[in-house]
C-alpha cells in the first residue's frame, strides 16, 4: 500500500540523548493524524523530522511514494503551521499569503489566484489589505494556516497553531480546521499537547511517551481501550479513575479492598488470576445507585460534587480511593451520603499493575 507520509525507523539523538526511539509510523492519503502527548514526548521534534528541519541519525521518511530522507524543506510538498504565527508585520495579508509564491517565481496571475482562493476557503478576505498589527490572534493564526495553504501541497504540518490563542478562540479555530480538513481532503499532521484537540479533529491519534508511540488508534478507541496505564491516565478529563487490587476467582472477579465486582462481560483476557492489578473506570462509567448490588457495586462515600453546567461531578471515596463520577446536575448525592456505584464492567480497562498493560 502506497502512503501518504511513510516515517521507517526513524532514531534522533541529540548526543547520548535518544530523542525517538526507532519510530514508524504510516499516515493514509487524506487522513488526519494527530501526535498527543505531554511535554519532552518528542512529538514536536518528530514534526520538525518530517518538515526537514532536523537531520535524522537514523531511518528513512517517504511523501507521497518518494524518499525525502535527505531533501531540503523546500522540495517535500509539505506546507508548515507554527506555534508562533511568524507573519511579516511590514506587509499586509496579501502581501504575506503571496511572499513564498513570489520568491518561487510563480506567474502573478496563479500567485492572485491562490491568494484568492485561500483567502475564501479561510474568510480572511476582508482583512487582506490589512498589516498583522490590525488583526486579532485568531485571524493572524488564519492567516498563517493561509500561507501554507496557497503552497498548494500535499501535507500539512502543525506545530501546536491554536496554543497561543484563548480558550474561545481555540474551540471556534477547531471547528475551522475541521471544517478545512474536510473541503481539501489533504493530509495533515497535526501536534498538540491538549486532549480535547485530538480527540475532536483525529481521523487517528498517535499517543507519544518518551520518543515512542504508545498507541496509534481512532479517538473512540483510544478513549475506550487504552492500551496502556499512561494512555488510560493521560486521555480523558476528568481522568479515568484506578482502583489497585487484584483479579481473583479464576479470572471472574476483581477485588478491591473488600468489595468484590464480577469481571463477567468484560472485553480482555481476564482468565487468570493477577495478585496486582488496576481497575480503570471513565466518571461517565460509574452509575450511583442507593441498593448494593451483589458483584456489580462497591460501596462508597459522597465527598463533594462540582456542578458543571450540563452535568455534576461527585466526589467519592471508595475502600480507600479517590473516585469521581459524572451524574445529571438534578440527580447528584449530597455530601457525607452512603451510596453504591455500580460498576459498567463492559466498558471498564484492567491493568496488570507490573507492566502496566491492558489485560
Amino acid at each position: 500500500m502506497s502512503y501518504s507520509v511513510s516515517v521507517k525507523n526513524l532514531t534522533l539523538k541529540f548526543g547520548a540523548a535518544e530523542v525517538l526511539k526507532n519510530l514508524n509510523l504510516d499516515v493514509e492519503e487524506g487522513e488526519f493524524i494527530v501526535l498527543l502527548g505531554p511535554s519532552g514526548c518528542g512529538k514536536s521534534t518528530l514534526l520538525n523530522c518530517l518538515a526537514g528541519l532536523l537531520e535524522l541519525s537514523e531511518g528513512q521518511i517517504h511523501i507521497k511514494g518518494k524518499n525525502v530522507t535527505w531533501a531540503e524543506p523546500s522540495e517535500r510538498g509539505i506546507g508548515m503551521v507554527f506555534q508562533s504565527y511568524a507573519l511579516y508585520p511590514q506587509m499586509t495579508v496579501r502581501g504575506n499569503l503571496s511572499f513564498g509564491l513570489k520568491i518561487a517565481g510563480l506567474p502573478k496571475a496563479d500567485i492572485e489566484a491562490r491568494v484568492q482562493r485561500a483567502s475564501e476557503i479561510l474568510q480572511i478576505g476582508p482583512y487582506l489589505d490589512r498589516k498583522p498589527g490590525a488583526l486579532s490572534g485568531g485571524q493572524r493564526q488564519r492567516v498563517a494556516i493561509g500561507r501554507a495553504l496557497v503552497r498548494d501541497v500535499d501535507v500539512f504540518l502543525f506545530d501546536e497553531p491554536l496554543s497561543n490563542l484563548d480558550a474561545k478562540l481555540r474551540s471556534e479555530l477547531r471547528v475551522e480546521l475541521k471544517r478545512l480538513h474536510n473541503r481539501l481532503q489533504n493530509t495533515m499532521i497535526y501536534v498538540t499537547h491538549d486532549q480535547i484537540e485530538a480527540l475532536t479533529l483525529a481521523d487517528r491519534i498517535a499517543i507519544m511517551r518518551g520518543g515512542i508511540i504508545q498507541q496509534l488508534a481512532p479517538p473512540q478507541e483510544v478513549y475506550n481501550r487504552p492500551v496502556n496505564l499512561f494512555v488510560a491516565g493521560f486521555i480523558g478529563s476528568p481522568a479515568m479513575n484506578f482502583l489497585k487490587g487484584a483479579v481473583v476467582d479464576g479470572g471472574k472477579a476483581f477485588q478491591v479492598g473488600n468489595t468484590k465486582v464480577s469481571l463477567e462481560g468484560y472485553d480482555g483476557g481476564t482468565n487468570i488470576e493477577r495478585p496486582k492489578a488496576i481497575l480503570g473506570l471513565r466518571p461517565e462509567h460509574l452509575l450511583i445507585q442507593p441498593e448494593a448490588e451483589a458483584g456489580m457495586t462497591i460501596p462508597a462515600q459522597v465527598e463533594l460534587d462540582e456542578p458543571m453546567g450540563a452535568d455534576s461531578l461527585v466526589w467519592l471515596v471508595a475502600e480507600g480511593h479517590q473516585l469521581s463520577v459524572r451524574v445529571p446536575v438534578e440527580n447528584r448525592p449530597k455530601p457525607g451520603a452512603t451510596v453504591h456505584l455500580k460498576v459498567e464492567i463492559h466498558k471498564a480497562s484492567v491493568f496488570d499493575a507490573e507492566s502496566e498493560q491492558r489485560i
